[in-house]
């Protein structure tokens, strides 16, 4: 029978899962169920935590689509250290990336509770730990550290496995486009200050032309800005709704700020 996964943020069922003493027609029908479970998530492996069952048993699906069943599975040896990005059924459509045992060792028991054991190691070996983990009440969260669990944390806060691993940053390059905006407008207002030491109509005429320019070179920044800036936003998710304000709100002030300059040069000028 197909189950529902357990997925985050309900907590694990067990701290710890129970050890399967006899192989009754309940862990039979464990087994079955997870075995559909897998096959119907396209999943390629399941433990019985994961649809909310207390046994150790984990199914693990082959290459070539036939079962490997573990009852009690352990590991008892492991060598070697690598990294890899892991997905799990439990953070859906999340993924982070967890330093685990290169090789490893496990033993477990079959239908008949007879004591196996085997070695796997690459991708194998990073399944059936992570798989292991489940059987403690653990996942791969608690095995990150530093700004990868930070990174996964954000991860879960937006619901997204899009990298959110900036915070939402000062600085950015179209700031460059404000600072000249910025100066264009201490042109205008120098303009508008030297105004006062002219004194023929074709001098006044110049400094108008000058500053009706100038205005259109802000008007076009402004716009160029404004669309540029959302295309920056949208490059850190962690922070685009609070920057789609910030940007309606500087191209305002800016339009303000040339009004200003602009009737006062209509009125001086």
């Amino acid at each position: 029978m197909i189950k529902d996964i357990t997925t985050y943020p309900t907590p694990p069922s067990v701290e710890y899962s129970t050890e399967v003493r006899v192989f009754s027609d309940e862990i039979s029908s464990l087994i079955d169920d997870l075995k559909d479970t897998i096959e119907a998530n396209s999943l390629k492996a399941l433990t019985a935590f994961q649809i909310g069952s207390m046994y150790n048993v984990v199914v693990v699906k082959n290459n070539d689509g036939s079962f490997l069943e573990l009852i009690n599975p352990k590991l008892f040896n492991t060598s070697g250290q690598v990294t890899t990005k892991e997905t799990t059924a439990y953070f859906p459509g999340l993924s982070a990336m967890v330093t685990r045992h290169e090789k490893v060792s496990i033993v477990y028991e079959d239908r008949d509770l007879q004591q196996k054991s085997m070695k796997a190691e690459g991708e194998l070996s990073i399944l059936l730990q992570r798989k292991i983990d489940y059987t403690f009440g653990s996942s791969f969260i608690n095995k990150l550290v530093g700004e990868e669990k930070n990174l996964f944390e954000k991860k879960l806060e937006f619901g997204s496995d899009i990298a959110v691993s900036e915070s939402c940053p000062t600085n950015f390059k179209r700031d460059k486009i404000l600072s000249v905006i910025n100066i264009i407008m201490l042109g205008m207002l120098a303009l508008l200050v030297f105004s006062f030491f002219v004194d023929t109509q074709v001098e006044y005429s110049y400094l108008w032309d000058y500053q009706l320019y100038l205005s259109f070179v802000v008007l076009g920044l402004d716009v160029i800005y404004f669309f540029y800036a959302q295309y920056e936003g949208k490059q850190f998710t962690s922070c685009t709704s609070c920057q789609i304000g910030n940007i309606i709100g500087t191209v305002v002030i800016s339009l303000v700020k040339l009004s200003v300059i602009m009737v006062t040069s209509f009125f001086i000028i």
